[in-house]
């Protein structure tokens, strides 16, 4: 079967999965494109199914990015899937991947941290923690970085990633550790900055102005990954649980 209609098939069926669990108490500003069923924060259980059903849809929403994008993804999409999928899969031997600075340095860490605040929003104790010098929060943000490391294997790697879908790997020299080092390392520190911009930069600006279209570009520009996030799980990209752009701060 062609690497085409495989690749077809794997991003349809990932748009039809599952959604993640609602945490929000105020949804007034969140549509229920996929969403389903609330979760009560008590619940100490992490909503597994629901992580990886975003999970999925935001590795679909990657894929479809880079065939549109990338004029190399898409002519590799021909061709025997699974042969070449398996030629793809290697160890990496050097750290560079042949990927500009920008796309390693930047556009990794913002992967890594959008599928951390994918794990943050389908766990309860991560979901309820703000930003803080504290033990708590620290020990969510590591729950984080272990499911983010998980999910960057498996776009480099999996049987949905850029090896199946695009055989980078295919060329020795287009695969190096500075994707499985960076994106969940640099996307941890990136999602926990997030939540320090959120908590005292964002809010600040929210609780000085009730202008929505102001509250709405500032959660965008300064939580890009997490906007990322919310529209993998079927949210509008600054969405946040409990704050309508529209509130009354006292």
């Amino acid at each position: 079967m062609s690497n085409t209609w495989v690749s077809a098939l794997i991003c349809g069926v990932a748009m039809l999965a599952p959604t993640t669990a609602v945490f929000a108490q105020d949804k007034s500003d969140v549509p229920a494109v996929w969403r389903t069923s609330p979760m009560d924060d008590d619940d100490a259980a992490p909503a597994w199914r629901h992580a990886m059903a975003d999970s999925l849809r935001l590795l679909t929403m990657q894929h479809i990015f880079r065939i549109a994008a990338q004029g190399k993804t898409r002519e590799e999409l021909g061709g025997p899937f699974f042969k070449d999928y398996r030629r793809s899969v290697r160890i990496p031997n050097t750290w560079d991947d042949g990927d500009g600075w920008v796309v390693n340095y930047i556009g990794h860490p913002i992967q890594g941290a959008a599928s951390g605040f994918i794990w943050v929003a389908n766990d309860p104790r991560s979901h309820r923690e703000q930003f803080g010098f504290n033990r708590r929060y620290w020990k969510t943000r590591w729950r984080a970085l272990a499911w983010s490391a998980g999910y960057s294997l498996q776009f480099e790697l999996g049987p949905f990633s850029e090896a199946s879908i695009g055989n980078v790997g295919l060329i020795p020299t287009t695969v190096g550790w500075t994707d499985h080092v960076i994106t969940p390392i640099g996307g941890t520190a990136w999602l926990v900055a997030e939540d320090a911009l959120d908590r005292f930069l964002v809010q600040w600006v929210e609780r000085r102005t009730r202008q929505p279209a102001v509250r709405v570009l500032s959660r965008m520009l300064f939580n890009p990954s997490r906007s990322v996030a919310n529209v993998a799980q079927g949210a509008l990209p600054w969405h946040r649980d409990g704050r309508s752009v529209s509130q009354r701060y006292p």
